[in-house]
């Protein structure tokens, strides 16, 4: 969506308080025994307080307020009373929701107390590469110098992109135009930022995979084509003609 009036403004920002804030309370609650249905259940109550709506559920009928993926799932992992946290797992939350008729995204990933396993490297990158770029958008900035320079920074750093993962518009519903917002390099794709716009910038750096396939058992759960594990960060901002406004910064996700 374009952001051409006041009330919008405070749409988009009381949606992006509510994502935000619930991202950082359920990255606080994830400990060790927890199942990632009870840590999606803590998510739900936070999300209810505010008034707002799971978009995915909403807008896909997805099984769960929120999307918890765990070590070798990339993304859009579903919450279960089975799968229960260990310390040392890279986690990642993504939440988004609808408010009076906004939407909101924003998500990231994390390694449960101690790094054993060795995936906060990744985690590092993810955040890094995201502040890069989001410092990079400014109206008329093309999206395809948005996506080279993700993946130039991953690859510098020894990781990989996922191709068929993307960033995208959001506002009056979950996804909008720009459909696509890539980590890579899309010749051709010829669109720029526009002004105003609002957009969900997110980081998909992997270690050995380029594209996520879908597991056939839920028809949701998404993993690497070549195994290995991803790191995902996103928010969603404004774009301006200078620094982007960042909706969704409560989250703090890069502190």
């Amino acid at each position: 969506m374009s952001i051409t009036k006041e009330f919008e403004l405070i749409g988009m920002q009381k949606a992006s308080e509510a994502v935000a804030y619930t991202l950082k309370e359920m990255i606080k609650f994830a400990q060790p025994g927890v199942t990632t249905k009870e840590l999606d259940e803590f998510g739900g109550k936070l999300l209810m307080e505010f008034g707002a709506k799971s978009a995915p559920f909403v807008s896909y009928g997805f099984p769960g307020w929120t999307c918890i993926s765990v070590n070798n799932e990339f993304c859009h992992g579903i919450p279960s009373d089975l799968r229960i946290l260990q310390e040392g797992d890279l986690i990642n939350i993504d939440v988004s929701a609808e408010l009076n008729g906004f939407f909101s995204d924003n998500g990231g990933s994390f390694v449960l107390g101690n790094d054993q396993h060795q995936y906060q490297n990744l985690v590092n990158a993810s955040k890094e590469i995201l502040y890069k770029a989001i410092h990079n958008i400014k109206g008329g900035v093309r999206i395809s110098d948005i996506g080279l320079l993700i993946e130039t920074e991953a690859k510098k750093r020894g990781y990989k992109v996922i191709k068929n993962l993307t960033g995208h518009g959001v506002g009056r519903k979950l996804h909008e135009e720009p459909n696509e917002i890539p980590n890579f390099r899309d010749k051709y794709n010829t669109s720029r930022f526009r002004k105003n716009s609002v957009v969900a910038i997110e980081t998909f750096i992997s270690t050995t995979s380029n594209y996520a396939e879908t597991l056939g058992n839920d028809g949701w759960t998404m993993i690497g084509n070549k195994g290995g594990f991803m790191a995902q960060h996103e928010h969603t901002i404004i774009v301006t003609d200078g620094k982007p406004i960042i909706l969704t910064e409560m989250n703090e996700i890069w502190n």
